[in-house]
């Protein structure tokens, strides 16, 4: 029902709804604060306050563009494009026939910005079923509406993905939550965080090249922004790649910090073992 609003109408409904929210306190707002204090503790405590609240509108404004997103055309998607930042970072890395490995961390509205890579070259993701089962259709035509390919995230997957950049197209990750498969600690705003290693191993198996992105909610729609990748994230030492790659995700961050998804529960893992730092205070 959501998804046949126009954008302009779900991303009100989100607004609402992320209001309510902030006005019942909660949990994603308890957990946005932690991530916040942890991330940025020298920052003003009201500043940081405000921008715990603006995440979890903005986490709710998302959820509703993207059922929009899932719906609607890819002829009327694209017109929610208001313009793509530093688009000559994607074609570097197939000039020489090479796949481009796109990083695209939880800020703003990553589905958008995954139908439109699928838009412009072969494009393959991991996908891992919703657990309402009716969704599954849902989401799997709207994220490969351009031609993406959804691939289990499973070894099968993996090796999947590396075919993919082996042939020259692009594969798409999300490189910020704790992995299922192959981890290790990294930095990550100066925070030990468990890393995916999934990044750094395609990397150095198909000497792909690397790019991030994302896609930055602007008013009547959305600018899609590419950020280089550090030189260490092509390192052949995992922590020296992966400490690179927090990085690249903390770059994408700063570029609109009230949109990235500060609910989730990031240094949950810790390396002495589990953190006590999410648990409610009786």
């Amino acid at each position: 029902m959501v998804g046949r609003l126009p954008l302009k109408w779900s991303r009100h409904l989100g607004r609402c709804a992320g209001g309510l929210a902030v006005l019942f306190r909660t949990e994603g707002l308890r957990l946005s604060r932690i991530n916040l204090r942890l991330c940025y503790p020298a920052m003003d405590a009201g500043k940081r306050e405000q921008l715990a609240r603006e995440s979890v509108v903005s986490t709710a404004m998302t959820g509703c563009e993207m059922a929009s997103l899932w719906h609607h055309s890819w002829a009327v998607n694209k017109n929610t494009i208001l313009g793509v930042r530093n688009l000559q970072l994607l074609s570097q890395g197939n000039e020489d026939g090479r796949g481009t490995l796109v990083l695209m961390p939880h800020t703003g509205n990553w589905e958008i910005f995954g139908i439109f890579l699928a838009s412009l070259r072969p494009s393959m993701a991991l996908y891992a079923p919703p657990k309402i089962a009716a969704l599954d259709s849902i989401i799997r035509t709207g994220r490969e509406q351009t031609g993406a390919q959804m691939v289990p995230t499973n070894v099968h997957g993996v090796r999947a993905l590396l075919k993919c950049l082996k042939a020259g197209h692009i594969a798409m990750v999300l490189p910020d939550q704790e992995p299922d498969m192959g981890g290790d600690f990294a930095p990550f705003f100066g925070r030990p965080a468990l890393t995916m290693t999934l990044a750094h191993n395609l990397l150095k198996r198909t000497q792909c090249h690397c790019v991030f992105g994302f896609g930055m909610r602007v008013e009547a729609g959305f600018e899609l922004v590419f950020l280089p990748a550090e030189k260490a994230i092509y390192s052949d030492e995992q922590k020296v790649s992966l400490a690179a790659m927090n990085r690249g995700v903390e770059a994408c961050i700063a570029a609109a910090p009230e949109q990235y998804q500060w609910e989730y529960k990031r240094f949950r893992k810790q390396p002495q073992g589990k953190s006590t730092v999410y648990r409610k205070k009786q």
